[in-house]
């Protein structure tokens, strides 16, 4: 996977309709794992993993 495949964190803000700083919250909380390069990174396996750990079964 390379870098420009991770996503931001305004891409993930805005796809899941929460604000910047609650993606920041959730990445300090460890509840989205993130990599620091620059800044904050998702990669969107990531982001479907947290995605359906919240997903009524």
């Amino acid at each position: 996977m390379s870098f420009k495949d991770y996503l931001t964190v305004e891409q993930i803000a805005k796809q899941i309709g929460l604000t910047e700083y609650r993606i920041r919250e959730l990445i300090r909380e460890k509840q989205i794992r993130a990599t620091k390069i620059g800044q904050w990174r998702i990669k969107p396996e990531d982001l479907e993993e947290f995605i359906k750990a919240r997903t009524n079964k």
